[in-house]
């Protein structure tokens, strides 16, 4: 998600075919992470679309393009927070309502071919997609804009707001949630999730985050 720092400038100043650049170069990555975020398939358009409403309101007050990127993430995070606040239901349990066979094909879609490497990668997020869904959203959050979307610490301060101390404690909590997840998911299970069994990459020391 690469945005050119004049783009950015040229949108503040009221340029529209600049803001609608920010939109094609940002939208695929916006709505993905929606999608992470919310697990809700159906209304992924529509948080997206809200996310750039915000875009488009706030961006005068982006104080440095520098943090453009950061600044987005966050209010891709406050517009699905609110979502699911709307929806007045558990949200830990969003991702995991979904189907094995919408999985699948959300995997198909984006793939194309159903290749063995790829097959092997949908059975790792299917594994993970589950573990997300029985933690909090405020977990689920963190960890997907950390292991997911790949935000570096430094990057995931700018979301929060908060100390990097903060952030590493919080990491390592959410990852301890998932892992005992894990482990209660395998015991009560009567035949392994997959042939080959992939455990999400999630580091258990906080020093390391």
């Amino acid at each position: 998600m690469q945005v050119e720092a004049a783009t950015i400038r040229k949108a503040q100043q009221g340029d529209a075919e600049a803001f609608n650049e920010i939109v094609r170069n940002c939208q695929k990555r916006v709505l993905g992470t929606v999608y992470r975020l919310i697990g809700h398939h159906d209304d992924v358009e529509d948080v997206g679309q809200e996310v750039f409403v915000r875009v488009y309101l706030s961006l005068n007050q982006l104080r440095s393009v520098e943090v453009f990127e950061s600044w987005l993430y966050r209010l891709t995070v406050n517009a699905a927070y609110d979502y699911l606040r709307k929806r007045r239901r558990n949200p830990a349990v969003l991702m995991a309502e979904m189907g094995d066979d919408q999985l699948r094909q959300i995997d198909a879609d984006e793939s194309g071919q159903r290749h063995e490497v790829e097959n092997r990668q949908a059975e790792a997020r299917e594994v993970l997609n589950l573990l997300l869904g029985q933690i909090s959203e405020h977990d689920r959050m963190l960890l997907v804009l950390k292991e997911v979307e790949g935000l570096s610490i430094k990057q995931l301060k700018e979301v929060y707001g908060a100390s990097e101390g903060a952030l590493k404690v919080r990491l390592f909590r959410a990852r301890q949630r998932v892992n005992r997840a894990h482990e209660k998911l395998l015991a009560r299970a009567k035949t392994p999730l997959s042939p080959r069994p992939v455990t999400p990459q999630l580091h258990p020391n906080p020093v390391n985050a």
